[in-house]
C-alpha cells in the first residue's frame, strides 16, 4: 500500500530537513525546551544568523518547527507529528522485520 501523494510529498520535506546535520542540531536544542530565534542563534554561534534563519525556514516547511510572535521575539517549538509520522510510516515496520528475522535466526538449530 503506497502513501497518497501529497503525504509523500511531506514526507520528502520531512526527510530533506533531516538531512542536514545543523537542522538535526537544531531539533535537539528545541526537544529539550522552546527557544527565540536568538537564543536558537547562540547555540550556533559557528552559524551566522542569516543561516540559521535559512535552516529553520527549511525546519517549519517540514513542519517540524512552530513559530508565534511575542513581542519583538519569535518562540520557536518542535512540532513532532512529522517525526512521528516518519516514524509511523518508516521506521516501526522496518524494525518490526529486523526484530523478527533476528528471532528467526535465534531459533534455527545449531549446524554443529
Amino acid at each position: 500500500m503506497s502513501a497518497p501523494a501529497d503525504q509523500a510529498s511531506d514526507d520528502d520535506r520531512v526527510f530533506k530537513a533531516l538531512a542536514s546535520p545543523v537542522r538535526r542540531r537544531m531539533l535537539d536544542a528545541l526537544k529539550e525546551s522552546p527557544h527565540t530565534t536568538g537564543s536558537l542563534c547562540a547555540l550556533l554561534p559557528d552559524l551566522d544568523r542569516t543561516t540559521v534563519l535559512q535552516h529553520l525556514r527549511v525546519l517549519e516547511g517540514a513542519d517540524l518547527v512552530t513559530g508565534r510572535k511575542v513581542g519583538r521575539e519569535r518562540h520557536l517549538s518542535l512540532a513532532p507529528l512529522p517525526i512521528k509520522r516518519i516514524h509511523d510510516r518508516w521506521i516501526s515496520g522496518y524494525a518490526r522485520a529486523a526484530v523478527e528475522l533476528l528471532d528467526r535466526l535465534d531459533r534455527r538449530p545449531d549446524d554443529a
